[in-house]
This record gives C-alpha cells, structure tokens and sequence, in this order.
C-alpha cells in the first residue's frame, strides 16, 4: 500500500502543475477574444463564447489517452503491478476531475452573473440553482471521459494500430446503421419510448421536472463500465 500510495502522490503531484498552465493560456485567450469583441460591438455582454467546459472535456480525455503510454512502462520496470497501475491512473482521474469540475463550475456560474449571455455547458441545460449538482455533473461526465478515452488508448496498444483502425471503423458504421434504425424502421411509438428513457437518464423527466442527480449517476455507471473493460485490458498488457 506505501508503494501505491507514492504512486498515487506522484502521478497527482506531477500532473497538477499543468492545471494553472491550462486555465492561465484558455483565460488569457477568452479575454482576449472577449476585449476584441467589445472593441468591434461596443459591449462586452457577449462574453466572446460559451461553455468553456469543453475545453477541460478535450483536456481531461487527452490526460486519458496519454494516461497509459506515458506511465506504463516505467512503472511496470520498477516492480510495480497492473493493478496498481490501473489504480493510480483512476486516482489520477478522479484528482483532476474534481479539480477541473469544482473550478469549471464556479467559473461558470461567476461568468454567467458576469455575462448574462454567457452560458456553462450545465447550466445551459439544467440551470444555474443547483451547485454541487453542477460539479457532480462535471465531475462524472470529466472521469467517464477519462475512463473512455484510457481504454480505447488500452485497447488501440493490444490489437495495434491498424487494426484498430478497422474496428473504429466497423464501430462507426454499427452506429450509423443503429440511427438509421431509430429513424427509418422502428415504429415512431417505439422511438418515442426510447427517446423517453435516454431524456429520463439524462434527469429530464416525462412529467417536466428535471432530476439533477440522475445525469450524474448515468454518467458515473458508463464510467465504471469503461473502467472495468480498461482494468481487463490493463491486466493483459506487455510493454510497449
């Protein structure tokens, strides 16, 4: 447990310096974009754009993608275990994530007071009254990113890159065929119930009140689902 625990220390530890980096240059950038708007408008309402949550979703599933090859043989070289390994790169996710989601929210909702035509990619859909509702929100949608995004990068490593590139494919065109499914054969009573159940995952209830703790909790079982396939994927790996 010491040495996962130094693990755990570590990966945090050299990653988190890299979180001010990242908000300093996209800030810096929003202001920027911001004052020249004002400039050519004549009001700096507008804010320059919205939903700077994206932005920290492209990071954190970077952070997932690279969480693997960057680690992985070093670790594995100084005797520590898969197991452990996988531990750490979810501590790692869950470190940054609730950093990441926690600042995202406030920031959000301190534009939005700010730049009332500002809207947080939460709040644009389920308002601006619920807080930790919000960071949860982010919280799980960041670490499912990360988890999702880890895997893939497990998966790509054992079948090779050209073959996963085949199997990107297959997965592309199984997903075509199943929205060409829903839209042209199903029957529209049937669509309708699956509509329902994918808005009612996502806390938008049939009778018109809206769940804030259900999109988070959706998002958390993807997560745990993408998670076990990576740590199966993990235990099987040689190195790179």
């Amino acid at each position: 447990m010491t040495k996962l625990k130094s693990m755990i220390q570590y990966e945090c530890m050299t990653s988190a310096r890299y979180i001010p980096i990242f908000y300093a240059i996209e800030y810096a950038v929003v202001i920027l974009v911001t004052v020249m708007i004002g400039i050519f408008s004549g009001s700096f309402e507008n804010g320059g754009t919205s939903a700077l949550e994206i932005n920290s979703l492209i990071y954190v599933s970077v952070l997932g993608a690279l969480g693997f090859h960057e680690d992985f043989k070093m670790l594995i070289q100084n005797g520590f275990t898969r197991t452990y390994i996988f531990a750490a790169a979810v501590s790692l996710f869950c470190f940054m994530c609730g950093i990441m989601s926690f600042v995202d929210a406030v920031i959000g909702n301190l534009l939005h007071r700010l730049l009332p035509r500002y809207d947080s990619l939460y709040g644009a859909a389920y308002g601006y009254d619920h807080f930790l509702a919000n960071w949860l929100w982010l919280f799980t949608l960041y670490l499912l990113m990360c988890c999702l995004l880890y895997l893939i990068a497990l998966v790509i490593h054992r079948i090779g890159k050209h073959l996963s590139l085949y199997v990107g494919i297959v997965l592309g065109g199984i997903i075509v065929l199943i929205a060409a499914f829903f839209r042209y054969v199903l029957p529209r009573e049937a669509a309708g119930k699956v509509l329902e159940f994918l808005m009612n995952v996502m806390g938008f209830m049939s009778d018109g009140t809206v769940n804030h703790l259900l999109p988070a909790l959706t998002f958390l079982v993807l997560a745990c689902v993408f998670g076990a396939g990576a740590y199966a994927a993990i235990r099987g790996t040689e190195l790179p």
